[in-house]
């Protein structure tokens, strides 16, 4: 069964996640600075068989446009253009980064280690994965 991965797409890195092939658990994969991530997804689509791409949608909690959704929407036509064989699928990412940090905390993680937004990032791409998991079911 082939995987689903994740992006949380942040203007300096974006967290990436990806389920195991039975589609089951979301796991953080990696973080991949934002100029590289072409790179890393062809790369990565080469090697690995992806069925969906989900990718975080950032809005406001009032449902408004963030100062980011639009270069979201952007790259969100982009995978759509680039990868025709996978499903792009925009999955609502409010609170998910203060969700991740509380996760990282109970989790166990040093506070230097809390404090390195990569990690934010993976766990935010991990628990955008495991909504669109959710809603699967």
């Amino acid at each position: 069964m082939p995987r689903v991965l994740a992006i949380d797409y942040g203007l300096k890195r974006c967290g990436i996640a990806v389920t195991d092939e039975a589609q089951i658990l979301a796991q953080p994969l990696t973080t991949v600075p934002t100029s590289d991530i072409w790179a890393f997804l062809n790369q990565y689509l080469t090697t690995e068989t992806v069925s969906v791409i989900v990718l975080g949608f950032p809005t406001r909690t009032n449902g408004e446009d963030s100062h980011i959704t639009e270069q979201v929407r952007t790259f969100s036509e982009r995978l759509k253009a680039k990868f025709r064989e996978q499903e792009i699928c925009l999955i609502d990412e409010r609170f998910t980064s203060k969700i991740a940090q509380q996760t990282l905390v109970l989790g166990g993680m040093k506070k230097k280690n809390r404090q390195d937004k990569a990690n934010i990032d993976m766990v935010s791409a991990a628990l955008i994965l495991q909504t669109y998991l959710e809603q699967q079911n």
